[in-house]
């Protein structure tokens, strides 16, 4: 069984037991949380789409860690004029384990 969730602004396909990163959550190692905006449940041989989601599905969801994502450089220049600016961040992101899908 599988269902397309929007967690903090993005839609993931999840599964029931699997661990994926999305955009920092708030709270801390251990809670568990639900995911209401569910808008596909499938898998199971009927599969029900939502307008906009589906009515009466939840995930069950558990923070495993927060952690940062890999560094992205940003370089900028200006060829013949001696200008150069080197930036780059790391994206705040938490890992989440999907522990079920009613």
């Amino acid at each position: 069984m599988f269902a397309i969730v929007e967690v903090s602004g993005h839609q993931y396909k999840v599964e029931s037991g699997q661990e994926l990163y999305v955009n920092r959550l708030q709270g801390e190692e251990g809670d568990s949380f639900s995911i209401d905006k569910v808008l596909l449940v499938g898998g199971s041989g009927a599969t029900q789409i939502g307008s906009p989601t589906v009515s009466g599905a939840v995930v069950k969801a558990s923070i495993v860690e927060h952690c940062k994502g890999d560094k992205v450089i940003v370089f900028h220049k200006k060829r013949r004029k001696g200008y150069r600016k080197k930036n780059g961040h790391r994206d705040a992101l938490t890992k989440i384990k999907i522990d079920a899908i009613a």
